[in-house]
C-alpha cells in the first residue's frame, strides 16, 4: 500500500491543531491504560492498521498484557476486563459506530455509572480523537512502520 499524502507536510497547521487536542486527551486525567484500550478498540472497529500498530505498542509500553489486547475485540465474552473498562468499551463502540447505534441510553447509563461527568466528557473526546486519527490514517493511506522481527 502506498501513502496518498502526508498531512504533516501538506497542512502543518491542521496537524498542529490535532496534536493540541491529542495533548489534551493524553493529559485529561483518565488512566493511560484505559485510553490505550479505547484507542485500540476504536481502531479495531475502523480497521486502521496504522493506529492499531501504534496503540498496541503504546498499551504494552504502559504495562498492558498482550493477551488482553488479543482479547479486546471479544471483551464482552472475556472476564479479563474490569467493569470500568467494559463501560468504556461499550461507549467506545457506541460512539465509533454512531450511525448504527445512535449512542443508546443503556450504553450511556453504563458509562455514567463508572465515570464522573467530567471523565465521561474526556472519554468521549478521546473516542472522537481516535476516530479522527483513524479516518485520516485510513483516508490518506498511512502506513505503519515495519514490524520488528520476533526474538
Amino acid at each position: 500500500m502506498e501513502p496518498r499524502l502526508d498531512l504533516t507536510k501538506v497542512n502543518p497547521a491542521a496537524h498542529k491543531a490535532l496534536l493540541a487536542l491529542n495533548a489534551y486527551v493524553e493529559n485529561c486525567g483518565l488512566e493511560k491504560s484505559l485510553l490505550e484500550l479505547v484507542k485500540t478498540r476504536a481502531s479495531q472497529i475502523n480497521g486502521c492498521a496504522f493506529c492499531l500498530h501504534m496503540h498496541s505498542k503504546d498499551a504494552m509500553a504502559h504495562g498492558e498484557n498482550p493477551i488482553r489486547l488479543v482479547l479486546l475485540s471479544g471483551w464482552r465474552e472475556s472476564p479479563a476486563f474490569t467493569p470500568r473498562e467494559r463501560a468504556a468499551m461499550a461507549w467506545t463502540e457506541s460512539l465509533t459506530k454512531i450511525a448504527e447505534t445512535q449512542a443508546p441510553d443503556e450504553d450511556y447509563a453504563l458509562a455514567a455509572q463508572h465515570f464522573t461527568p467530567d471523565e465521561l466528557v474526556n472519554l468521549s473526546i478521546a473516542i472522537a480523537m481516535i476516530n479522527t486519527w483513524n479516518r485520516l490514517a485510513i483516508g490518506f493511506r498511512g502506513v505503519h512502520p515495519p514490524l520488528e522481527k520476533a526474538a
